[in-house]
């Protein structure tokens, strides 16, 4: 396969003249840019589109959580209709979805649209987030995909950076709608490109059938669940319509699992967790993802409401994050390709769990220096996961099976996320009135009296050792995944695809 490159997609100009390999990486890396650009924007003009939609706190949170859920809920249905007609098609029509809902976004006339709209985004991003992965791994040889992952990786914490920045430029020269317009040249670039540069190179599978019953009733559980946890907090865990979604959520992951395991064409294909690098590499993310997700949210509550920040300051106070991960990323899949995922992201697992334990420093009065200093090892330790981390995954799964691969990685890693946010939101809840709660959400100002300060700080702290346990369980998981022949693998994925 170290040859796939040059024999794949040669056409008239610049693809005749670059490696396919660079050219797949590039189009994927726009779309990379442009969600994790969009994520940051729109979470600092949430005070902006309340005002001006004349609409309730409540509606603005659902701005935020009604993209994560249909990004999330659509991943493994995504993933397996891209195995089934092509991941280039599924991508480039992403790009497609993704810029028609930033457009009608910026055009919305109420939350309600808004809302609605975001939902279309959440739908292109999923596609685009299912592909990802795969078509990087489709194009790149087992040797060489923690690198062209850790390059990939490099676009989100450039969004990081760059997101606060470009996010207050838009909000002080013009209206909150631009944060969405940005996006529309970024996104009609990336199809056409896409379009042109990219060529389907997996084989379609258009004799088996699409398992709609497995699909409605995994996307119907995870509803469910992300619903109930996002709800939780506002009517209480132990209220009957949470009792109720949670009941839901077990019964139909039930009904999903069961039916899975006698379909002939599932839409989770359970042989994959079969391979214990794979299956370990999985856990291992979504631990991740559950203990730190959260992190980042108290943090910058812990900025806006304990240190008195707004919010374009304590988004801009993150950067260290980004910038570390940027730097440590490349490097970190380079060696990962050399010597296997599970030192690299074992070692990043444990300076992650060690940046939380400097968390449980913070206090009303810490210094920005001393934040920074654990800002900047917790982006060593996420810098050094992901890349080697997601390259094993990738690896140890089957060719035709890429798409549901990088699909059940990432719905686990963003369930993981979810759930660690609505610690984030418990941990708040408990130690801050509702009212002020909602509003640091959404990024407004608000003082807070010094016995609250207390409290969110007991919280802020608690929370953390609960992450920082997850983290260390994680590494465990990650540390007894087995080991990985990255160059024997290039040379037995040479054989011809099923």
């Amino acid at each position: 396969m170290a040859d796939l490159a040059k024999s794949a997609p040669a056409g008239a100009g610049l693809r005749g003249r670059i490696d396919y390999k660079w050219i797949v990486l590039s189009v994927t890396t726009i779309g990379s840019l442009m969600a994790a650009i969009d994520g940051t924007i729109v979470t600092l003009a949430l005070p902006d589109m309340m005002v001006n939609l004349h609409a309730e706190l409540i509606e603005m949170i659902w701005v935020i959580m009604g993209y994560i859920l249909v990004s999330t809920v659509f991943l493994l249905t995504f993933g397996r209709v891209a195995d089934m007609f092509g991941r280039v098609r599924m991508y480039n029509l992403g790009f497609v979805v993704f810029t028609i809902g930033s457009l009608l976004c910026g055009l919305s006339g109420s939350a309600l649209q808004l809302i609605l709209f975001r939902l279309v985004q959440g739908a292109g991003a999923a596609m685009m987030v299912v592909n990802s992965a795969a078509l990087i791994t489709e194009v790149f040889p087992p040797h060489e995909r923690g690198r062209a992952l850790g390059i990939n990786a490099v676009t989100w914490s450039i969004g990081g950076v760059f997101g606060p920045i470009l996010g207050g430029f838009i909000l002080a020269v013009t209206n909150w709608r631009w944060i969405f317009f940005i996006n529309i040249p970024i996104g009609i670039f990336g199809a056409l490109w896409g379009y042109r540069a990219l060529k389907e190179m997996s084989a379609r599978r258009r004799e088996e059938k699409f398992d709609l019953v497995g699909a409605a009733t995994f996307s119907i559980a995870l509803i469910a669940l992300l619903v109930a946890l996002t709800l939780g907090i506002d009517l209480s865990w132990t209220s009957l319509p949470i009792v109720a979604l949670f009941i839901l959520f077990v019964v139909m992951l039930a009904v999903f699992f069961w039916w899975e395991r006698r379909t002939a064409s599932p839409v989770l294909d359970l042989s994959l967790f079969a391979n214990r690098v794979y299956n370990f590499s999985v856990v291992s993310a979504m631990l991740q993802s559950l203990g730190l997700f959260a992190v980042s949210f108290l943090i910058v509550f812990y900025l806006q409401g304990v240190r008195g920040y707004d919010a374009l300051t304590a988004a801009l106070m993150l950067i260290p994050l980004s910038v570390v991960t940027s730097v440590v990323a490349p490097i970190s899949g380079l060696v990962a390709d050399r010597i296997g995922a599970r030192i690299p992201a074992t070692i990043g697992l444990v300076l992650q769990a060690a940046a939380l334990w400097w968390f449980t420093r913070l206090t009303v009065t810490t210094s920005y220096v001393e934040l920074a200093a654990g800002l900047a090892l917790m982006g060593l330790g996420g810098g050094m996961f992901f890349p080697s981390n997601t390259s094993a995954a990738m690896n140890a799964a089957p060719k035709n099976r890429l798409g549901i691969a990088s699909a059940t990685l990432a719905t686990l890693r963003q369930a993981g996320m979810v759930t660690s946010f609505a610690l984030a939101l418990a941990v708040a809840a408990g130690s801050l009135p509702r009212d002020v709660m909602m509003q640091l959400f959404v990024g407004n100002n608000v003082t807070l009296g010094s016995a609250p300060m207390q409290a969110f700080v007991i919280g802020m702290h608690s929370a953390f050792m609960v992450s920082l346990v997850l983290l260390l369980f994680a590494a465990v998981i990650s540390m007894v995944r087995g080991k990985e022949d990255r160059r024997g693998q290039a040379v037995a994925e040479q054989a011809p695809a099923e």
